[in-house]
């Protein structure tokens, strides 16, 4: 009976949620976007061109896995056990993972899901693979390393001791820190131990080199802890980096220290600083890299880590060698040169008091020499959690706009605040950004293929980041994507400053796309769809006020030729923003800390109306108060609004209607507007009435009675009122205790309150074609569904396991039903209250690309098999490690397959086309089992003839070298004779 009242004194008949039954409120999650902790792990794949993200095991989730590709292509990998990701390797069709759990997790491209993970004897402190390999080499923590066969998912025979205790055998605990195989030489693998590095060879079974530092300090010589090892580009040299931020080259030959340095130091050593007896650290050496451009001798260093600590910029350090000096012949202080002076050091900046961790380099093609030949961009990864991409070698910073997936957005840098924007469906496929960029970072992978939801509005997610930037896109509803680009603001740009860019309020317009934004300092900028007049040109600000509008039109971003650009700011110098709307008619409305509202005609633009709420009690207009006690008119202290919205509605009292402006304060009061045109063509702002509520405005919603749909102020209903049209509405306003559902200004209505409970947010959604509810998010951790107009409740569901209770004030209920709210820190969920209760679905986007072939792995050269190197296949590699009785692999299995079957295809066409079937080849005769078993045979042999081919190898290289050491020793002869001879005069 209650609610049949309250529809009464609403003033509606008819019930705008018949049909609603409770059972139809139930929660789906549709998808999630963002990350769901914090980043500690990358990896790329330049094959696939796919990027792996790991993260940590923090309260706000559990350590998982993203695999990101093309526009919105994403897989979601859950590790077996809570933990956190250390290591992320990608190696042909499979994603290697080590956590903190010392469990390594191999999940399959191919299907997006895990397919083994195994514990090994040990703590895993290093781990490397090979495109050429179906293994992954495991350093332990006691110095052993192991190989695990990822075709066959088991432990495979090889295993090799701690090397370095041949040298040391009083070494106690010494770890295999990093793993390499050499770049040209897949025989050859670089083995650092804390101690010192290792060059082992897999033909020979044994250390073949050893390189050890040791650092003299106050007198002391010892040993300094190795943290990284790696290769240079054509395997003449080695890389060790030492805990001390020292980093050495090595001469792989003879084991020689060619270069010992630091970063801005051709020595290592203590650096002192100002005040005597005080020393300036240095940071650890986080990451190295060896690049090489497309000549692998043209090379440089890039280097995370090792600047003094009191540095302000942190970033990348990018040492550019140039073309390494032909080994044999140049001299040790040559090579030395080459190394301790290099042709150019520069910093890729990052962030201010960013902490560079680790890095990602994305190469241009070849998926060899460590992930580091010719790359053109790296993704940093920060110690804050946040990724940094930068060009390279410049360190330009790159846009994730468009080059990224949205969800590595969210922490590119992180995002501050939320907003959403309703957006017609054929004005959004419009609005495509025209920005000047590179080529694409990430092209891999294909999306599914979803149902398409034709809606009239597109939920447009608008993202304002830490930097200032505000990035736009469609959120969906679950459904097909017609226009997946992202649009790019940037504030701080429009506004004039790179400091102090804290916004507070977005607010966009669904039938023009211009978007408005506040900061807490004050100023709102208002941005308008465009073409770019200045394209290419970075021109002076031609106009500067402190103190109301000004035209920013000329701050628009160079690169981009078209989309939304600068068009006015407002300064208004009244604190920060704190409520804001942007109308589809051309209004913005924007309340103010202080307490003043202000509305701008952009059609000026131009400032029409600017008052405080604490002179509207004195003003003429109806007032009404829905209190329980009117005697009281608000609390003490300061009164702001906290709500904007405009309508179009008959006002009580009147018989005609006109464009309405709502404003709700944080003192739960309401003020009503009525904006009105006068003679000149412009419009003017009367106050028609205010209500006292009995608490804090979060929600404005005005309702057609007659037909349930939203009294906006729409284009098409604005510009039917010169035509006479009346719109009978009411206005459901709530706020944190209640609801009230009235016709305004001030005219009694319906009632209903939250009893112990606080409302956060609400809205009113429509559930399929006229039917619609109001439905709220209540700090007891659930979602209420409430009847029009009757407030009565229908179904309640919990979504306190799925969103974050700390930030449900900042989550969005669409007009249709959807939910976007903050699950952590840096992801967010999208719900549908009208769905049927089903969890998050798994992707069905594919991430492997059968048609994308691995290239050739790079051999050593002429000169180095000529001058002795062993020539080693990965074939040989496969019998070393996996030893002779392994059976073929299941990609060497599913090639045979495939080859069968195309003999057995040409078999028919042939027989077709052929009357003598005696012409076919007897080996088409031949089965599968029996070709298979002719294959193993043969890999028998073969292993029987590799060590007689090596030691026939061996004795000719043997006899040519004595050959060629002859052939120097007479030439030498000759030389002198005939230097003696010429200075005698014979």
């Amino acid at each position: 009976m209650a609610h049949f009242l309250r529809g009464k004194q609403a003033g509606i008949e008819k019930d705008l949620s018949a049909g609603i039954d409770p059972q139809l409120f139930a929660i789906d999650e549709v998808t999630r976007y963002g990350i769901n902790s914090q980043v500690c792990a990358l990896a790329y794949d330049p094959v696939q061109s796919l990027l792996a993200v790991g993260t940590k095991d923090t309260t706000f989730g559990s350590g998982q896995i993203y695999v990101f590709g093309q526009k919105r292509v994403t897989a979601t990998l859950k590790l077996p056990r809570k933990a956190s990701v250390k290591i992320l390797q990608f190696c042909s069709n499979k994603l290697i993972s080590v956590d903190t759990k010392n469990d390594i997790s191999i999940f399959s491209l191919d299907t997006a899901r895990i397919l083994t993970s195994y514990a090994p004897p040990g703590a895993i402190t290093s781990i490397t693979t090979d495109l050429a390999l179906d293994y992954a080499l495991i350093g332990l923590q006691n110095g052993e390393i192991i190989a695990y066969d990822l075709d066959r998912q088991n432990l495979a025979p090889l295993r090799i001791p701690n090397l370095w205790r041949d040298r040391n055998p009083r070494a106690r605990l010494l770890p295999a820190v990093a793993l390499a195989f050499h770049p040209r030489d897949i025989g050859s693998l670089l083995i650092g131990y804390s101690d010192g590095a290792v060059i082992f060879s897999f033909p020979q079974n044994k250390a073949v080199k050893f390189f050890h530092y040791q650092s003299s300090s106050n007198g002391q010589v010892g040993s300094v802890r190795l943290t990284q090892a790696l290769w240079h580009p054509t395997g003449t040299f080695i890389l060790t980096g030492y805990e001390d931020s020292t980093f050495i080259v090595w001469d792989t030959k003879d084991g020689r220290q060619i270069s010992t340095r630091t970063l801005d130091a051709r020595e290592a050593r203590p650096t002192s600083g100002s005040n005597r007896g005080t020393f300036v650290v240095r940071e650890p050496l986080f990451k190295m890299a060896w690049c090489a451009k497309e000549n692998p001798d043209d090379t440089g260093i890039l280097i995370a880590g090792g600047r003094l600590t009191t540095e302000p910029t942190k970033g990348l350090t990018f040492l550019d060698l140039g073309p390494t000096p032909v080994y044999a012949t140049s001299s040790w202080q040559v090579l030395s040169d080459h190394f301790e002076k290099p042709k150019r050091q520069h910093v890729l900046p990052t962030p201010h008091n960013a902490e560079v961790i680790d890095f990602c380099l994305i190469p241009r093609k070849s998926p060899y020499f460590a992930g580091a030949s010719d790359p053109i961009a790296v993704i940093a990864l920060l110690a804050s959690g946040e990724i940094v991409s930068l060009s390279f070698p410049s360190g330009h910073p790159i846009t994730p706009t468009n080059q990224l997936h949205v969800s590595l957005t969210y922490v590119h840098p992180f995002v501050d605040r939320i907003a959403m924007g309703y957006v017609d469906r054929t004005r959004w496929l419009g609005l495509v950004e025209n920005r000047s960029h590179g080529p694409p970072l990430i092209k891999g992978g294909a999306e599914a293929k979803r149902s398409l939801m034709r809606y009239a509005y597109r939920n447009i997610l608008q993202m304002a980041h830490a930097d200032g930037t505000i990035r736009l896109w469609d959120g969906g509803h679950g459904d097909e994507i017609e226009n997946e680009d992202m649009l790019q603001v940037d504030v701080a740009r429009a506004i004039g400053r790179y400091e102090n860019i804290d916004i507070s309020s977005m607010s966009m317009s669904g039938a023009t796309g211009e978007l408005a934004v506040g900061l807490k300092s004050g100023e709102i900028a208002v941005f308008r769809w465009g073409k770019n007049q200045d394209f290419g040109c970075d021109i002076p600000h031609k106009e500067a006020r402190s103190f109301g509008l000004e035209t920013i039109v000329d701050r628009a971003e160079p690169g981009v030729k078209e989309g939304l650009l600068p068009l006015t700011l407002l300064d208004h110098q009244q604190g920060t923003v704190t409520a804001l709307h942007m109308s589809d008619v051309g209004f913005v409305c924007a309340g103010f800390e202080g307490g003043s509202i202000a509305v701008v005609d952009l059609r000026g633009p131009a400032v029409i109306y600017d008052a405080s709420l604490g002179d509207f009690s004195s003003q003429g207009g109806k007032r009404n108060s829905f209190r329980k006690n009117s005697s009281s008119q608000g609390p003490a202290g300061a009164e702001w609004p906290t709500a904007v919205e405009f309508g179009v509605m008959t006002v009580d009292g009147e018989d005609y209607s006109s464009i309405l402006l709502f404003v709700g304060t944080n003192a739960g009061r309401l003020v009503t507007f009525k904006l009105l045109p006068d003679s000149s063509g412009r419009y003017l702002v009367k106050l028609a009435g205010t209500v006292s509520l009995d608490d804090r405005v979060i929600s404005l919603s005005p309702i057609n009675i007659d037909t349930g749909e939203p009294a906006d102020a729409t284009q098409e209903v604005v510009g039917s009122l010169r035509s006479g049209a009346r719109i009978n509405g009411v206005l459901l306003a709530v706020t944190s205790s209640s609801a009230r559902l009235f016709k305004p200004p001030s005219a009694k209505g319906a009632h209903k309150s939250w009893d112990d409970i606080i409302c956060y947010q609400a809205a009113v959604a429509r559930f399929e074609a006229y039917t619609y509810a109001m439905v709220g998010l209540f700090g007891d951790g659930t979602a209420k569904a409430f009847s029009i107009p009757g407030l009565k409740e229908i179904a309640s569901t919990d979504v306190s396991t799925i969103l974050d209770m700390r930030r449900i004030s900042e989550a969005i209920i669409t007009p249709t039903g959807f939910i976007f709210g903050w699950t952590g820190p840096s992801e967010i969920a999208v719900l549908n209250v009208w769905g049927t209760g089903q969890d998050l679905t798994r992707s069905l986007d594919k991430l492997f690309n059968p048609e994308a072939l691995i290239p050739p792995r790079p051999t050593i050269s002429n000169l180095q098999w000529i001058s002795g190197t062993t020539y080693v296949t990965p074939a040989d590699m496969d019998k070393l490690i996996g030893g002779p009785d392994r059976p073929p692999s299941k990609r060497m299995i599913e090639q045979m397959r495939g080859e069968e079957q195309a003999q057995r295809m040409s078999g028919r066409q042939n027989t077709g086309s052929s009357s003598s079937p005696r012409q076919q080849p007897a080996r088409q005769e031949e089965g599968y089992w029996s070709y298979m078993q002719r294959q193993i045979q043969e890999r028998t042999e073969n292993l029987g003839l590799a060590g007689d081919s090596m030691e026939k190898l061996e004795d000719n290289s043997q006899g040519w070298a004595n050959d060629v050491n002859k052939f120097v020793k007479d030439q030498k002869k000759a030389a002198v004779k005939g230097f003696i001879t010429s200075k005698l005069g014979f």
